[in-house]
């Protein structure tokens, strides 16, 4: 991914987190890279299709509480395998007993309901693209404090959005 198409998704996925459509993405770097308008809808528009399973415009909780278990379950193996690699301190890919008992990690539950809440204009226990678009873009609009249809670093802060 070129340094340019990462800031974008950094930024993007920054403002996913403070976005009710967007929480669910996972944040791939940190970016003080200015997200025009137009780039956060593309990136917008991606994730309600990988959300979209049956690719009918609507999301229903079954699809949103499956994207949200898939991503769940990523984001677990990628903490389990940088625990593995932070408990295993001889470094010889296995765990031993004393090794293995500084685990405590509870997994992550999936819940669509509140995505739902926030964005289910017509209160019909779906969400359509024009759902999911309309409340994302409210939050970029409200981000976005000059309305120049960028949103930068400072915005973003201002906004109340933490890059991770």
């Amino acid at each position: 991914m070129s340094p340019t198409k990462l800031a974008a998704a950094a930024s993007i996925a920054a403002l996913a987190l403070a976005s009710p459509a967007l929480g669910q993405a996972k944040v791939a770097a940190t970016s003080d890279a200015p997200l025009p308008r137009a780039q956060f809808i593309a990136g917008m528009d991606g994730e309600f299709r990988k959300m979209d399973a049956d690719k009918n415009g609507q999301l229903t909780k079954p699809e949103i509480e499956q994207f949200q278990t898939q991503q769940l379950a990523a984001q677990g193996r990628a903490r389990n395998k940088a625990l593995f690699v932070q408990l295993d301190k001889d470094k010889n890919g296995q765990l031993s007993q004393s090794e293995f008992a500084k685990i405590a990690t509870p997994a992550p539950v999936s819940n669509a309901q509140p995505m739902i809440a926030r964005m289910d204009g017509n209160r019909d226990s779906q969400i359509s693209s024009a759902e999911y678009r309309s409340a994302t873009l409210t939050n970029f609009d409200r981000v976005d404090s000059d309305k120049d249809g960028v949103v930068t670093a400072d915005e973003l802060k201002a906004g109340g959005v933490k890059p991770r």
